[in-house]
């Protein structure tokens, strides 16, 4: 080690990696909860949430499982098992909490600025696929969490709701689609820039641009010592913390496995990135207001979900349609082709191995988009818009997800969709890996780290966190009354009336 990084050394109560949604909304928490806690952010970049949160990188739907269909599956007697999209939408709830206290604190001025109502819509075609929507909706509509969901077959209700893609549709063709109002669109790069900017302003928060990690090393009192070297002057320096989280996105599980601890063995990532198809046409994009998913293809991962998906970014309405899927060995947009073959190590190869052998209809899939020509791409998107025109949309590069692979003992590894938070056994260190649905479920995803990271301070933080998330410690879905009240208090004070 150089003179130059054993010179400089700081210390901080809290050090969080990575500049994208869930550092800023932990960091948040945690200066809410413990104002007298020093906290430093550190990301790579020049800026904060210019990977997966950036708005151009993240689909940007509010994650509530209104209208994703690969949310609710079906039961071999053919029933709707509607748990994960119960979950899902209790998730966003409590998401929807904690931006209107945000609101109602003052540390966000105008929640337009970031979120925005947009009716979402699950869209099917083809007599399975519409039997499958129907016994979908019975089994919700009359659920708290999805109260006021329509369902209509009829082609000129569908065309109300959306006339881009009802615009000379086959004749005859067997369609549906469910439509509810309190969907929303949100710009989660917006989301990120306001709440680091409203911590910038507290005192004991520092947030560095332009570092990057280079080890991590536990100390012999239990902390850790961070090794972060400046990109813009070359200078290394160490950063000693009693809490590391790890929030960097694709990154997280490299920097992961630098901690050493046990929990991270056995734990690989595997990369898909995405496409898009952007509309340039603004009376195209004048045309469609609405979320609108369909059916994954088969051995696609979740967030391949084809949709046509109205977004609000910097106050200005877009199209876009994807996502297509692609391969790199990048585990971020602006990472490097080695980050694959490095986060290979003896206590994960296995279970790489067996997930590249038991996934071959995924394989399969991500071959077959790779080599899709735009012919291909646009011929997917006129199953959802009859009369698109080349010339009026245009390929975009979104950002990178690495699904989590975990050793399993009967199938020596499993290949896990969703997030999920690695933690250390003392609670000092906690890493947040996977991807959808992500950045919509950061507000309950970072509780969980302070469910496993500060047990002990829970007793003193829990009024506070009530003011924070009135619903902390219930279940929605247990509780119509509860759910009906704050849905109502979070629409209102988030503007999101229609």
């Amino acid at each position: 080690m150089s003179a130059a990084t054993t010179e400089i050394r700081t210390s901080t109560d809290v050090l969080l990696i990575g500049g994208g949604v869930m550092s800023a909304t932990l960091g948040t928490f945690l200066n809410t909860l413990q104002p007298d806690w020093t906290i430093g952010i550190f990301e790579r970049l020049d800026n904060v949430a210019l990977e997966s949160s950036n708005a151009w990188n993240n689909a940007g739907t509010g994650h509530s499982a209104l209208c994703e269909l690969n949310y609710t599956s079906e039961n071999a007697d053919g029933s709707i098992d509607i748990s994960k999209a119960l979950n899902v939408n209790e998730q966003f709830q409590v998401s929807r909490q904690f931006w209107s206290y945000l609101v109602k604190s003052g540390q966000i001025s105008n929640p337009r600025d970031f979120i925005t109502p947009v009716p979402h819509m699950s869209f099917v075609w083809g007599d399975i696929n519409v039997d499958f929507l129907r016994r979908r909706y019975a089994t919700l509509k009359d659920h708290p969490l999805f109260a006021g969901m329509r369902y209509s077959e009829d082609p000129e209700q569908l065309r109300q709701w959306m006339p881009l893609v009802m615009n000379n549709r086959p004749a005859g063709q067997k369609m549906a689609a469910t439509w509810i109002a309190t969907g929303t669109d949100v710009n989660f790069g917006a989301l990120s820039r306001l709440l680091f900017k409203a911590l910038e302003e507290k005192p004991g928060v520092g947030i560095h641009t332009g570092q990057e990690v280079e080890g991590i090393k536990r100390c012999a009192d239990k902390t850790w010592n961070v090794h972060v070297k400046s990109l813009r002057t070359g200078q290394s320096h160490i950063v000693n913390t009693r809490f590391l989280f790890i929030g960097a996105g694709g990154a997280a599980l490299p920097l992961l496995q630098k901690t050493g601890i046990p929990e991270s063995h056995g734990v690989g990532g595997f990369p898909v990135s995405g496409q898009f198809l952007r509309c340039k046409n603004p009376d195209v994009i004048a045309a469609h207001r609405a979320k609108v998913y369909g059916k994954a293809s088969v051995g696609a991962p979740p967030m391949s979900v084809p949709h046509l998906d109205t977004r609000m970014i910097d106050g200005k309405a877009s199209l876009l349609f994807g996502p297509y899927a692609g391969f790199s060995t990048r585990f971020l947009k602006k990472g490097s082709l080695l980050d694959l073959p490095r986060s290979i190590r003896g206590n994960n190869i296995g279970a790489i191995l067996a997930v590249a052998r038991d996934n071959w209809p995924l394989t399969k899939y991500l071959i077959q988009q790779v080599l899709q020509s735009n012919a291909d791409r646009m011929k997917a998107l006129r199953e959802f818009v009859p009369d698109a025109r080349d010339e009026d949309w245009e390929l975009i590069v979104a950002g990178q997800r690495v699904q989590v692979i975990k050793a399993d003992p009967k199938k020596g590894g499993v290949l896990q969709f969703g997030t999920e938070i690695i933690s250390s056994a003392d609670g000092s260190v906690a890493a947040l890996l996977g991807a959808s649905p992500g950045a919509s479920t950061a507000a309950p995803i970072m509780l969980n780290v302070i469910r496993k990271c500060f047990a002990s301070q829970l007793p003193q933080w829990e009024a506070k966190l009530k003011e924070m998330v009135p619903s902390f410690g219930q279940k929605l879905s247990d509780n119509a009354a509860l759910c009906e009240q704050l849905q109502k208090e979070t629409t209102e004070v988030l503007n999101l009336e229609m």
